[in-house]
């Protein structure tokens, strides 16, 4: 069922993530009048989170991109874009980014991959697809579905007429026509396309490094997002040709191999889980960000954008350590 989560006020806010109250029984002579705690910080809503509050990743829906300093890990998002994640299962699948490159990284705008022959317009060395599709429908936004949950927020957007979280992904929606999609905020991962709207099946990837390019929305098949290793990406050096493409095969930086979770044995697998986006946990951490309690600010703002918004990721806490 769809879930409009509303930010709690303080006082169920204090007690939803374990803060101590104020006492009610102030000794005689005393002000009975006490000044007010002050909110959580976001550090402090973690902390206090249930086990209830994580949710592991999905093997199935997990990519592991390997690089020569570290891995990226990408979750990603069927629910949005269920043929252009097929289609990049059945490229890892494949191997089909082992041995390709990072072709692109423009200065506060997106990191791009794929197989280098492609773009130097020599078809005849392109990499085979295997299994995979050519060519995938447009998969920009989809129909408003009540079954996924839906944590709106309560500030306006520019681009859409609501936002909020959906199984963990930033989203977009329009009540009026009943649709929504996913929305370009950093560290969100698309599949580049051509022109023509069925042209980008997944093969060249990009994630978001710089100001959130909402533009793009409703533009291109957002497919997923990087919920670790973003520091690989988004700190590469720029590329010096246009649209920020290297201009030399030794600029680019290689991409080891790109494998699916589920392929992996278990006991090769990250143990990771995500902070959920439909629990009272997640409506604290949204107003932990909206007003700042933190010593240093001197203003609160009262609001926030999408794009500001935080998705936890942690890893899984042993069986037999503490779990918060």
């Amino acid at each position: 069922m769809m879930k409009l989560s509303m930010l709690v006020p303080f006082c169920a806010l204090a007690l939803a993530v374990g803060l101590p109250a104020a006492r009610a029984d102030a000794p005689a002579g005393t002000s009975s009048v006490t000044s007010p705690r002050p909110a959580p910080t976001m550090q402090q809503v973690l902390d206090a989170s249930k086990p209830s509050d994580w949710r592991p990743l999905d093997p199935a829906n997990t990519l592991y991109m390997d690089l020569p300093k570290g891995r990226v890990v990408i979750e990603l998002a069927p629910a949005y874009a269920p043929l252009h994640d097929d289609n990049i299962r059945t490229l890892a699948h494949e191997h089909y980014w082992d041995g390709t490159a990072i072709l692109r990284v423009q200065d506060d705008f997106v990191t791009q991959w794929g197989d280098p022959q492609a773009e130097a317009d020599h078809p005849t060395h392109v990499k085979p697809l295997g299994a995979a599709k050519k060519t995938v429908p447009a998969e920009f936004e989809r129909d408003i579905d009540a079954s996924l949950p839906f944590t709106a927020l309560p500030d306006g957007d520019v681009y859409a007429p609501q936002v909020g979280f959906s199984d963990g992904f930033p989203v977009a929606r329009d009540p009026q026509s009943n649709r929504t999609w996913l929305t370009h905020c950093y560290g969100m991962v698309g599949a580049g396309r051509d022109n023509a709207p069925d042209s980008g099946p997944g093969t060249e990837l990009y994630v978001v490094i710089g100001q959130a390019p909402r533009q793009l929305d409703r533009n291109i098949a957002l497919v997923g997002r990087v919920v670790q290793g973003m520091e690989l990406l988004s700190a590469l050096p720029r590329g010096t040709g246009p649209l920020g493409f290297y201009e030399k095969a030794s600029q680019r930086t290689p991409i080891l191999r790109v494998r699916l979770a589920s392929d992996l044995p278990a006991a090769q697998r990250m143990k990771l889980e995500v902070l959920r986006t439909d629990t009272p946990t997640f409506d604290a951490l949204i107003e932990s960000r909206r007003n700042r309690s933190d010593a240093w600010y001197l203003h609160k703002a009262g609001k926030i954008d999408l794009c500001n918004v935080p998705l936890p990721v942690r890893v899984t806490p042993s069986a037999g350590g503490k779990r918060k």
